[in-house]
């Protein structure tokens, strides 16, 4: 079975650092995907995909780039379940990244 994800968007925001409990570096960002069509106004929507990058790849990411930047991700796509407040079952659809490039920035790629 395959589960391989590649994008090639913007990032929304500057990715920070968060340093877990266990002592590991993490990132969440967004970055904005471009569909390949446009709607029936003629206008091409976007999607926002939420991606979690880990170690080398969050620092490398916060070091070389920021807001605006086009990034390419290779990951998987992972899906977490979890119970709100009220009973509801939530899911949450992320991509974990395993490699990331640097498309408008002077660095190339980090894996």
């Amino acid at each position: 079975m395959l589960n391989q994800v590649i994008l090639v968007g913007r990032l929304t925001k500057n990715p920070e650092i968060i340093e877990t409990e266990s002592g590991k570096k993490m990132t969440y960002i967004n970055i904005a995907v471009q569909r390949p069509f446009k709607n029936v106004d003629g206008i091409y929507e976007t999607d926002f995909i939420s991606c979690v990058l880990w170690n080398n790849i969050a620092e490398n990411a916060v070091e070389y780039t920021k807001t605006g930047d086009v990034i390419g991700i290779k990951g998987r796509i992972q899906t977490e379940r979890y119970e709100d407040e009220e009973g509801n079952m939530k899911y949450i659809t992320e991509i974990i990244a395993e490699k990331i490039t640097f498309l408008s920035s002077s660095k190339s790629s980090v894996e």
